[in-house]
């Protein structure tokens, strides 16, 4: 009688042990290697006199190599790349917000001793032996200027970023309306101060300054930015909405106001503020066109204008005045807050809503 050995039982092998989770480092590893790194540039600072700045940058590089080098013993490659990369986005966030918070420190701290009821609402023009100067004049200024400008720019960029998206693909006239919005973007604001008075110096004559002038000016620096910004929002648009609007019969005009402009509302308000809070501080132009006067004048079309940046121009050539440069510095950041926090607001409000 034969056995077939081929089905004989075979003992199976023992499997090795496999962990399915990886070595890690613990929790807390990036505040220790962070303390250690802050240890070390406060060492640097303080034993060794090394400025303050050096002494920062060490600290960092102590970080940025010692939390890798731990990650890679014990993480492996894949872990030490992630750690290194983390680390760089933050070492770059750090050094973008140093100067941010250093500048709004230096201004908040030199600014606000001479913040007061007075400041805001007196002028520079004493009708008092005893009136404290202020800023009103330049305040009304800024505020008349900006808005003249932003009444030039938002209609022209606007409209044209709609013409560039909706009706010039692939019109040579849209791509040289492209090539000068992109002109435009680089152009020096004295350039475009020059622009202004040349205009008016034609129109009206050498001796002309007017806060009308100066919104000219900056109306040229703002539509490039306006269009720009416009043109991308209206890019966003699906082109399955506009589909949508014409299979139902509206016509092209309608379907842009209807259906395009309402869902771009939020990003097209978010450009016009950027344009803004890069104009509100312009110097050069206003300089050369809108003048300089220490009566509040509110009439745009006669007489010299004032702003906040050329009253902080003015006050620091006087060593006296120094501090009022820093208090209108200060209300000149707010103002720009402010606008900023209201286009927020607003382009919230506006932003189309999204449903389950």
């Amino acid at each position: 009688m034969s056995t077939d050995l081929s089905k004989a039982p075979v003992a199976e092998e023992p499997r090795a042990s496999m962990s399915i989770t990886a070595a890690k480092l613990p929790r807390q590893a990036p505040l220790l290697v962070g303390v250690i790194a802050i240890a070390i540039a406060l060492f640097c600072w303080q034993i060794m006199s090394w400025p303050l700045v050096g002494s920062a940058i060490v600290g960092g590089l102590v970080y940025l190599v010692v939390l890798p080098a731990w990650s890679l013993a014990v993480e492996g490659r894949r872990g030490a790349t992630d750690r290194m990369m983390t680390g760089l986005i933050w070492s770059t966030f750090v050094v973008a917000m140093v100067p941010l918070v250093s500048l709004i420190y230096t201004v908040v701290d030199r600014g606000r001793g001479v913040i007061n009821t007075e400041f805001l609402t007196y002028s520079l023009f004493a009708t008092q032996l005893d009136q404290p100067p202020g800023i009103y004049h330049a305040i009304m200024g800024t505020l008349i200027i900006t808005v003249g400008a932003a009444i030039i720019s938002i209609p022209i960029g606007v409209l044209a970023a709609i013409y560039l998206v909706e009706y010039g693909k692939g019109n040579r006239l849209a791509r040289v309306v492209t090539f000068l919005v992109d002109v435009m973007t680089g152009i020096p604001s004295i350039v475009a101060g020059l622009f202004a008075f040349a205009l008016f110096t034609l129109l009206f004559g050498a001796d002309f300054q007017g806060g009308v002038g100066g919104s000219v000016a900056l109306s040229l620096l703002m539509i490039p930015i306006v269009v720009r910004a416009t043109e991308e929002m209206l890019r966003l648009v699906p082109d399955e909405l506009r589909e949508a609007a014409y299979a139902l019969g509206t016509p092209k005009w309608r379907t842009i106001v209807k259906v395009v402009l309402p869902t771009t509302l939020g990003g097209i308000i978010t450009g016009v503020t950027l344009a803004i809070a890069r104009v509100i501080g312009e110097t050069a132009p206003l300089l050369l066109i809108a003048g300089l006067a220490a009566k509040t004048n509110t009439n745009p079309f006669d007489g010299a204008m004032t702003t906040l940046p050329v009253q902080i121009f003015s006050f620091n050539s006087d060593q006296e005045t120094i501090p009022l440069a820093w208090g209108a510095a200060l209300v000149l950041i707010v103002i720009v807050l402010v606008l900023n926090l209201v286009a927020r607001v607003i382009g919230r409000f506006y932003a189309p809503k999204t449903g389950n």
